[in-house]
């Protein structure tokens, strides 16, 4: 069973807003946390908001807290929100098409698998897998920004017969 990246970063998110006990976090501090687009994580939280998970707090001093304790957020819950379809096989799939549909026992034990692996996430919470704060430390809001790549511009090209020549300057119209 594999989860998307989506589910993923909804159980971190869920796990860094549990590491923030009472005070709230940003989508930005998040995005800095996990190397994550801030548009992604945007839909993240806007999903784990929908679905009860997560409070957002508007205004300027607004932001993400969870919306229940988090020994109350089961986290099979969380990934049957995040999960878009669990079609492991095409059976299980809309628009199905297997010429074996009808009389292969495959689906029944993949079935049941998909429902033991539910009813194991079923048995955790958010509170039995959340860290410590300063697992977090360093990715907070008041930390530095991750220190990004110098653009390099590229001076020379290359031609056919391998010299080198300097880069002709652009000019505008």
């Amino acid at each position: 069973m594999r989860l998307t990246s989506f589910s993923d970063y909804a159980l971190r998110m869920l796990m860094f807003a549990a590491s923030s006990g009472e005070t709230s976090f940003t989508i930005e501090a998040a995005s800095r946390a996990f190397g994550v687009s801030k548009t992604h994580l945007n839909k993240v939280a806007s999903t784990l908001t929908r679905g009860g998970f997560l409070k957002a707090l508007r205004g300027r001093s607004g932001g993400l807290l969870l919306a229940r304790p988090a020994e109350t957020i089961r986290i099979g819950d969380v990934v049957r929100l995040t999960e878009p379809d669990f079609a492991v096989v095409e059976c299980f799939a809309t628009g199905n098409q297997c010429v074996l549909t009808r009389t292969c026992k495959l689906s029944g034990m993949l079935g049941d698998a998909i429902g033991a692996f539910l009813s194991a996430l079923d048995r955790y919470t958010l509170a039995d897998i959340a860290l410590e704060p300063a697992a977090f430390a360093a990715f907070l809001p008041d930390a530095p920004p991750r220190p990004r790549r110098p653009y390099r511009r590229r001076a020379e090209t290359v031609s056919s017969v391998g010299d080198t020549t300097p880069a002709a300057p652009r000019t505008l119209p």
